[in-house]
């Protein structure tokens, strides 16, 4: 584990949760690690036909609810360290919408901006076939992260169908519909950070159409957060992506922004121009002075080196970690109000939730129930947390940390030690 790393915050978070709470020792130990950690070599024959071999890891911090969730990203930042990170993240999301799922994470260290498509298939299936020993529709169900999609799953689910020869529809989720996927499921990390968004405003009794919003990212969270708040009347004035960001604050045109991602080769926002809208430096947008920051992008993206010029009111985390201890300290010193990324960015895994069921089910649901109950779930878990962080006075992160680890803990006790 290197040091300063995501895991490191992510240890950091549970042990003062466990702090406060007085959780037993022993549970406390245990959650301390991950149940199983696979790392992988992935050789792939590439295009002009040399061998390249790839590193990628499986990651699965707890099942003790349920069986383990978590999304596969392909980045060239990936390490054992921030996979494990986020598997016992996805632990804690699972657990503070309550839906039987534990945590899990896969990833490969790979720029795939330097592959051409038909080598991510064949690196998708290698990385497939070497994680299958411990995958599995009651074991640990893979989903989309960054860099991957309906058609990297619609890959994995295709390999390990052959392999198993049948059909297994509910081995991932995040599926296109014409293979099993739910209605809804590509928008509903975005549908969650919205909803998130919109019950905070609701508590400040403030309008939607009267907020000011920066998003940081525009890849499939920060692309849908963005559109779906643009729906609700929020004005959004800048948002960013690996070619820079924009910024407008009169308000960004986010539909022709969204057009224009899908004519650039790695859908991104070079070269889009429009009047009113200029050019500024990724870092800029994080300091803009908005009501409220959506970073959906990377972890670490707040820090404390940047934490005392963040203007927006409200930060709602669409990526997972992206906002340091040290920062968060700085950020609650000023009054900021913070929804973390365990309940902000939680739709994304409560509607592969419903998918997996749907898929066991071979029974589908229409795109007005998935939304429906997907609210549902956010709207109640929102209410959860923020009722315990104003009655113990605990910020919104160490509310829902709280509720989630209690959860997991109450499994574990009443589960026992095997053997």
């Amino acid at each position: 584990m290197k040091k300063n790393g995501v895991y490191d915050m992510a240890l950091e978070q549970l042990d003062a949760t466990a702090k406060r709470i007085k959780l037993n020792p022993d549970i406390h130990r245990v959650l301390r690690h991950c149940e199983k950690e696979l790392t992988v070599a992935c050789p792939v024959v590439m295009n002009d036909g040399c061998i390249e071999v790839f590193e990628g890891y499986r990651v699965q911090h707890s099942s003790a609810r349920g069986p383990c969730k978590g999304g596969i990203r392909f980045h060239q930042s990936v390490s054992v360290d921030e996979i494990k990170a986020l598997a016992m993240w996805m632990t804690w999301k699972c657990a503070v919408v309550n839906i039987p799922f534990g945590g899990a994470k896969g990833g490969v260290q790979v720029d795939v901006t330097k592959l051409e498509k038909e080598e991510i298939r064949r690196l998708t299936r290698r990385f497939t076939v070497n994680i299958m020993p411990i995958i599995g529709p009651h074991h640990d169900i893979p989903a989309p992260d960054v860099n991957t999609n309906a058609e990297t799953m619609g890959w994995i689910m295709d390999t390990v169908s052959m392999y198993q020869g049948a059909t297994v529809l509910d081995i991932v989720t995040g599926k296109s519909t014409d293979l099993g996927g739910s209605a809804g499921r590509r928008e509903a990390t975005g549908r969650g950070v919205m909803l998130s968004t919109l019950e905070l405003l609701k508590r400040w009794h403030i309008d939607p159409e009267k907020i000011s919003i920066a998003v940081q990212g525009f890849g499939n969270v920060g692309s849908v957060s963005a559109d779906l708040l643009h729906k609700e009347g929020c004005r959004i004035v800048g948002v960013s992506d690996v070619s820079g960001a924009y910024y407008n604050p009169n308000g960004l045109p986010i539909r022709r922004m969204l057009e224009h991602c899908q004519t650039t080769k790695h859908r991104t926002l070079d070269g889009f121009d429009a009047p009113g809208v200029s050019k500024i430096k990724n870092e800029e947008l994080l300091e803009l002075d908005v009501d409220v920051l959506v970073p959906a992008a990377l972890e670490k993206q707040i820090t404390n080196q940047n934490a005392e010029k963040i203007q927006a009111k409200a930060i709602v985390e669409g990526a997972n970690g992206p906002t340091t201890p040290e920062a968060e300290r700085i950020l609650v010193k000023k009054g900021k109000v913070i929804v973390p990324d365990i309940l902000a960015n939680a739709g994304g895994v409560v509607v592969s939730y419903f998918e997996w069921v749907q898929s066991i089910q071979s029974f589908f649901w229409d795109i007005e129930a998935v939304n429906k109950n997907l609210k549902k779930v956010i709207v109640k878990s929102f209410a959860d947390v923020w009722e315990l962080s104003l009655r113990e006075r605990l910020t919104m992160r160490d509310a829902a940390t709280q509720i989630a680890v209690q959860r997991v803990a109450m499994a574990m006790e009443e589960r026992g030690i095997f053997p």
